[in-house]
């Protein structure tokens, strides 16, 4: 294989005639469960680059891990699907942070450059647009080179079964990038199962997983407003409270909200970010269930505000600013690692030498079938403060591949703790550091050890 192109593979199946130079043929044959099938005639791709890193999805742990990849001496590029970075906290309007506390690095630097901007309103709180900017910015300092509005659609290894190219589609086309190390940052390790990784997902009972939730950015109410009513959280209430006040707001105006525990975050003494939607039984792996998902969240969210809006009093000039253009997962493919983190990592409170971020967030489990409270419970799970060690962000089938994120190598219950960004950050951070040094040593992740590269 030349060094400059990637002769691109046909689809696996019934093979079909070869599609004329006039135009492209769908087959007349059908695969194993009757659908037509079409062969993809093969064709030769530029290989765009050859660089150190790879690092494939810039949300909080894409992110960091390109940055922390680049500030170790690795030529890296980070690739995002939608139009910025930041995924969850930008696409998905979260504004809000959550298990950062504990962190330093690059969550600190973050968090540092957001009081500056004047975007942090509250320890956890801030502004999406902001933290757009902040991120790109961090991007830009340390050197990451950044393709946005591209996807990852396919992955190829050599015959030792080492990652060593992927493949992108985007407005540019079709086209090959090779790396000597890939990091996994997409959420639901698209680029891992691309790979040809080993995955688990849902609850290890029921096979469901956790609901989708539409973000929605609000205005026209004031804090003065929410305050006094105690619709949010506010100074000197350590209970929830708030939340159930706003769900029984919801329900005079004749709506019952598909999450139970409805949530407004202070952004802006008059812009707010709000969680009221539950997306239950929603497949995260198949875009058409996303799509109908993202649809009826948007249109109950909508319907919400504006009955909200229509019985006056607080709520008389409510209006949506934005909803996300990212619907929020919580759940996608826990891919197959070196070690899985479990629910007794969690009860016993475990530690690790190759630690690379410590965890004391809850088992945060949110209604899974939408039936009883339609809230979020631990199924009984009392969190001890445990380590992610090193071993479960390398994945175990694939050479040259690291995870970060919510996609790293965990049972169900450990999943559910650590998936939210502040520890994202913190295993992205960890991930380009080690995946910067396998790089420029000519090694493989699993053969760098933490120390090595703990303090750099």
């Amino acid at each position: 294989m030349k060094r400059r192109e990637l002769l691109g593979l046909g689809i696996m199946g019934t093979i079909l005639p070869v599609a004329s130079s006039t135009g492209l043929t769908w087959g007349r044959e059908a695969d194993k469960r009757g659908a037509s099938v079409f062969q993809e005639p093969a064709k030769k791709l530029t290989v765009v680059e050859d660089v150190d890193v790879i690092v494939c999805g810039g949300g909080p742990a894409g992110v960091a891990a390109a940055i922390a990849s680049a500030r170790n001496g690795a030529k890296t590029r980070l690739i995002e699907f939608h139009g910025c970075l930041g995924g969850i906290w930008t696409a998905g309007l979260l504004c809000n942070l959550i298990e950062h506390e504990n962190k330093g690095g690059i969550m600190q630097e973050i968090l540092d450059a957001l009081t500056r901007s004047g975007a942090q309103v509250s320890a956890t709180n801030y502004d999406a647009e902001a933290m757009k900017v902040i991120l790109d910015q961090l991007c830009k300092d340390a050197g990451v080179d950044v393709r946005l509005h591209t996807r990852v659609v396919a992955a190829y290894t050599n015959s030792k079964k080492r990652l060593e190219t992927i493949v992108t589609e985007s407005q540019s086309g079709r086209e090959a990038w090779r790396a000597k190390t890939f990091i996994d940052t997409t959420g639901n390790g698209d680029l891992a199962a691309q790979a040809g990784c080993s995955f688990v997902k849902g609850h290890p009972s029921t096979g469901l997983a956790q609901p989708a939730s539409m973000m929605a950015i609000l205005t026209g109410i004031t804090k003065y407003d929410m305050v006094r009513n105690n619709l949010i959280s506010h100074a000197g209430v350590k209970n929830s409270q708030h939340k159930i006040n706003l769900r029984e707001e919801i329900r005079s105006v004749g709506m019952d909200p598909s999450y139970g525990m409805p949530t407004l975050f202070l952004i802006r003494d008059d812009l707010f970010a709000m969680m009221a939607n539950h997306q239950y039984n929603m497949n995260a792996l198949d875009a058409q269930e996303i799509t109908q998902a993202t649809m009826e969240s948007r249109l109950e969210v909508n319907n919400m505000v504006n009955k909200l809006r229509k019985k006056g009093g607080i709520w008389s000039d409510l209006r949506i600013v934005a909803t996300s253009e990212q619907i929020g997962l919580r759940e996608g493919r826990r891919i197959k690692g070196l070690y899985t983190v479990n629910r007794e990592d969690l009860i016993k409170g475990s530690r690790f030498d190759d630690a690379v971020c410590r965890v004391k967030f809850a088992v945060d489990i949110h209604s899974v079938d939408g039936k009883g409270d339609k809230g979020y419970g631990s199924e009984g799970i009392k969190v001890q403060p445990y380590d992610i060690p090193l071993r479960s962000l390398i994945a175990s089938e694939v050479g040259g591949l690291m995870m970060a994120g919510r996609c790293i190598s965990g049972d169900f219950f450990a999943h559910a703790s650590y998936r939210v960004t502040g520890n994202a950050v913190a295993m992205g951070e960890a991930a380009g550091k080690v995946a910067a040094k396998a790089s420029l040593t000519n090694r493989l992740a699993h053969e760098v050890q933490w120390k090595e590269v703990a303090k750099a």
